[in-house]
Parts: C-alpha cells; sequence; structure tokens
C-alpha cells in the first residue's frame, strides 16, 4: 500500500484529499501542524506528496526545495496559483507535477498513479531518511550530521528494514528470513553479530541511541 502525505493548511480539502484517497485504497499522513513539517515528512517516508503552497510558517516552496536536499520522493503541487510562473518555480525547485484548484479528482488521482507506477517500478528509491540517518541505497553508505560509513551488504539489509517498519519492532526471525533464504540454516548468532558491528558504525558517526533491542522481542529505531 503506497503511504501519500497531504501538505495542506485547509481542512475541508484536506479531508476530503484523505477520503477520497483512502477509498482507493492509499494509507494516507495530513498533518496539522507545520512547525516541524520538514523532518516530519522525512521521517514518514511518503511514496508521495500533494504539497499546496500557500502554507504557514513554510511556504511550499521553500518545503519543496527543503525536502529535495535530502529525498527524492515524488512531489505534486496542487495550489490555487495558476500562473506559469508558479508552475515554473515549483517544477525548477523539483516538484513533479503542477495541480491547480479546484481540481478533478479522477484526473488528479490519475496523475499520482502513473508517478507512483513510474517511479516504484524503476527501482527502490535510493535514499532512505529517519532521525537524521540517511542510508544510501546505491552506493552502500550510511551519513549522520555530515559524518560518512560505509555499510555491508548485510548491515545495509538490517538498517533498511528497520526502516521500511520504522516505529514498529522487527523480531529476529522476520529479519532472519530478510536477510537470508528462509529455508536454508544461518546460524542465529550472526544476526546478533551483524547488529553489533551496525551498531559501533552508527555510534562512531555520533549516533548514540540507534538500533535498540526490546528483549524477547526484537529490534526497533527508536
Amino acid at each position: 500500500m503506497s503511504k501519500i502525505l497531504i501538505i495542506e493548511d485547509t481542512e475541508t480539502i484536506r479531508e476530503e484529499l484523505k477520503t477520497f484517497l483512502n477509498t482507493y485504497g492509499f494509507d494516507t499522513k495530513a498533518p496539522t501542524n507545520f512547525e516541524h513539517i520538514i523532518q516530519e515528512t522525512l521521517n514518514e517516508a511518503p511514496d508521495l506528496i500533494l504539497l499546496d503552497i500557500n502554507l504557514p510558517i513554510f511556504d511550499g516552496y521553500y518545503i519543496c526545495r527543503e525536502i529535495r536536499k535530502q529525498s527524492d520522493v515524488p512531489i505534486i503541487v496542487v495550489t490555487s496559483r495558476d500562473n506559469e510562473m508558479d508552475e515554473l518555480m515549483s517544477m525548477n525547485l523539483g516538484a513533479d507535477d503542477f495541480v491547480t484548484k479546484p481540481y478533478n479528482t479522477q484526473i488528479l488521482l490519475a496523475r499520482i498513479e502513473t508517478i507512483l507506477r513510474r517511479v516504484q517500478g524503476s527501482s527502490i528509491r535510493d535514499t532512505l531518511v529517519y532521525n537524521d540517518l540517511k542510508l544510501n541505497l546505491s552506493n552502500g553508505s550510511v551519513t549522520y550530521q555530515g559524518e560518512k560509513a560505509e555499510l555491508t551488504k548485510n548491515e545495509i539489509k538490517i538498517l533498511s528494514c528497520l526502516y521500511k517498519n520504522k516505529g514498529k519492532i522487527v523480531s529476529r526471525d522476520d529479519l532472519m528470513d530478510f536477510m537470508w533464504n528462509a529455508d536454508v540454516f544461518v546460524d542465529d548468532n550472526n544476526l546478533s553479530v551483524n547488529v553489533t558491528r551496525l551498531r559501533k558504525k552508527l555510534e562512531a558517526l555520533g549516533m548514540e541511541k540507534n538500533i535498540e533491542t526490546r528483549r524477547g522481542l526484537g529490534y526497533i529505531l527508536p
């Protein structure tokens, strides 16, 4: 199920979009507090963002530019501004599409599905971000507050699995199945060794609180 983040300050539009997209099987998030909207967006790691321009605290242009510094997530600008300069500026800042209000919901849906097919069909996104920790899948590195470390294949798998389940405990069995073929016997100690090495690399970057163990349950990113 694709997750869509709706950054829209008008409650009626926000709720209508949520209801409409939920009907078509999307998981939607629609924050109502915009003070930390950029970090909240990165933490949510949505598959696509619907972004208004006229917002409190930061406008959509600023949000689009800041998100693009850390993420390639598709962004569709949905706005009442309808002149060519607004569209040009949005596209130059990294937006993938530009839709003006009032819009036809079916056409908006078609544009969302087209972009998601293109992005999800081509490859997994190269970069995952969570709490300032950036995992680059294309070059196998992790970056935290400007410091960078190289990861092994197993370390990348562990971290990417925890990213995709952020905020949730991932059991040791699920991690073992994710990392190795379930039909092949692998010593359970291999997982502990890899998690320990990964923790030390994250600590060396300055990330003191990283992967937590929940005794008897599994691992979680705090």
